[in-house]
């Protein structure tokens, strides 16, 4: 299978390269590297089954190509982490409205399978824990900068879904819960990455608010397993599904257990959100998934614990160094 993978020299996308090479597929990737690093497909790149173009998704001429070429596509290319979003929110509304635009046009045009990467932040304010895909979404006001992002990813919910009812383009959406691994960088507000480097270099290890807001941490390689089940089911197609862990833990104590894990003699520091990122910064007390659709249809079920999330990470930062 020839698989095209917008964002390919991302965080999941780069593993996700891996996995169909490691299956013997053939792999396209583009990434116009605003976000992704040229590093993470650095071991990939005289693999002849691999191949790559550093440019955006909005080159329509360019992507027209590899659509053409490839079986199916997993669009992941993003605006991603939430400092970006904040610093940057034009970038963030266009990047992800327009590049989905994008993508599913040229798709459609030869019917070729397209797999949508949304996010958990799609939820918003939301309090009905844990969260199923067919509850409700609740935004904040539209003043808070901190949810355009979640409303460019709804919108692209909204019209992958609308290409698959009206145009019948297979299509499938991922809603993804704080996804950790090696290669991810805390360049934009990723909390595992950012609390190893703190932790490994002695520096105070820094815990937004007041530390009690409570996430759940998927393994990257749990997580894109998931993803190549769900492209090669039928039956997912015209479907919403929530990709993570249900393993909860606090902020505050995933940075005990960072500094723990890591033997670290960092203090941990708690830092106002109005600080963090600005004033008026709204975040969401808890995010846990309801991951019982995706298990019942291709049997997911995520396999490395917290810790071993945790001591991946600190080997990766810890080799690196």
């Amino acid at each position: 299978m020839r698989v095209l993978i917008t964002g390919g020299a991302g965080f999941i996308g780069s593993h996700l390269s891996d996995a169909y090479i490691e299956r013997g597929d053939e792999v396209y990737v583009i990434d116009d590297l605003s976000t992704g690093s040229i590093e993470n497909i650095q071991h990939l790149k005289n693999n002849p089954s691999f191949h790559y173009t550093i440019e955006s998704v909005g080159n329509h001429q360019v992507l027209a190509e590899l659509v053409d070429q490839c079986d199916v596509i997993f669009h992941l290319a993003a605006a991603v982490g939430v400092k970006l979003i904040v610093e940057s929110p034009v970038r963030t509304i266009e990047t992800n409205v327009h590049g989905t635009e994008v993508v599913l046009n040229l798709a459609n045009k030869k019917k070729k399978k397209v797999l949508i990467a949304s996010t958990s932040e799609v939820y918003g304010l939301s309090t009905e824990v844990p969260f199923r895909e067919d509850g409700n979404l609740v935004m904040g006001a539209t003043i808070k900068g901190r949810w355009s992002y979640a409303c460019s990813k709804a919108i692209d919910e909204f019209l992958a879904l609308a290409y698959w009812r009206e145009k019948k383009l297979p299509t499938i959406v991922v809603r993804l819960f704080n996804t950790v691994g090696p290669r991810q960088t805390g360049q934009y507000g990723m909390v595992i990455p950012t609390f190893v480097k703190q932790a490994l270099s002695g520096r105070p290890i820094t815990v937004y608010g007041d530390g009690k807001q409570s996430r759940c941490f998927g393994y990257v390689g749990d997580v894109v397993g998931a993803l190549v089940n769900l492209m090669d089911n039928r039956e997912a197609v015209g479907q919403v599904f929530n990709i993570g862990s249900s393993q909860e833990v606090t902020i505050l104590e995933l940075a005990q257990r960072v500094k723990e894990m890591a033997n670290s003699s960092s203090e941990i520091v708690f830092v106002p959100y109005d600080e963090a990122y600005e004033e008026g910064f709204e975040d969401m007390p808890r995010r846990v998934p309801d991951i019982s659709k995706v298990s019942a249809l291709v049997g997911f079920s995520p396999r490395m614990s917290l810790d071993g999330i945790l001591q991946s990470v600190i080997n990766y930062y810890s080799g690196r160094r």
